[in-house]
């Protein structure tokens, strides 16, 4: 395992498409993506695609980790399946691990009590209440939020359903894939689709 690896929690009707824009330029800079079940059974992404984990969640260590992505999921919000995903991002952040969680995974991460206490996102902040946390004060209308590290917990990165691209603009910057210029050229290019931006992104 090396000190790049980052982590990719993968279930059964998980949003394919939201950690694409992040994981392409994480690989594309020498980042090893690692794909994590509850098992190594194969599951089934919403859009239809088999992926068979790299390890199983009791596997995984923050040690060896740079980051643990959570994406949105129907399961997230039809039962307690996915708990044991929330349950590793405490382990994480509490390790000073950084976790990025976007769409579903944020209710995840709030039902755990991890929103409580640090600014976040989601799609909407009634989709938060309704879980019941006590973090609503801290809900933050933003495509995403990322609440910085401190001495006793790692950084969290949070992003609503419709928001891949700043997801991924937040994890490429936490990781130093990017600088501030680039990641705004990113962010221009993959989502405003202005063509000036892919000179910047490339030079």
């Amino acid at each position: 395992m090396t000190g790049t690896t980052v982590h990719l929690a993968v279930y059964d009707t998980f949003a394919d498409w939201e950690p694409g824009f992040a994981t392409a330029h994480l690989t594309r800079h020498g980042h090893t993506v690692r794909t994590v079940g509850l098992t190594t059974e194969p599951v089934t992404t919403m859009g239809g695609l088999r992926v068979t984990p790299d390890l199983a969640l009791d596997e995984l260590s923050p040690g060896d980790s740079r980051l643990l992505v959570l994406t949105g999921a129907s399961l997230w919000d039809t039962g307690t399946a996915l708990a044991p995903f929330a349950g590793a991002a405490r382990t994480f952040l509490d390790a000073g691990v950084p976790v990025a969680a976007i769409c579903g995974a944020t209710a995840g991460l709030a039902r755990e009590g991890l929103l409580d206490d640090r600014p976040h996102t989601s799609a909407v902040s009634f989709y938060l209440a309704a879980t019941g946390y006590a973090g609503g004060a801290h809900y933050v209308e933003a495509d995403a939020v990322t609440d910085p590290a401190t001495a006793s917990r790692g950084a969290l990165i949070t992003a609503g359903p419709t928001e891949p691209v700043a997801f991924a603009r937040e994890i490429l910057g936490l990781l130093g894939v990017y600088g501030p210029e680039k990641l705004d050229a990113f962010h221009r290019l993959f989502h405003d689709s202005d063509p000036s931006a892919y000179e910047v992104l490339e030079g």
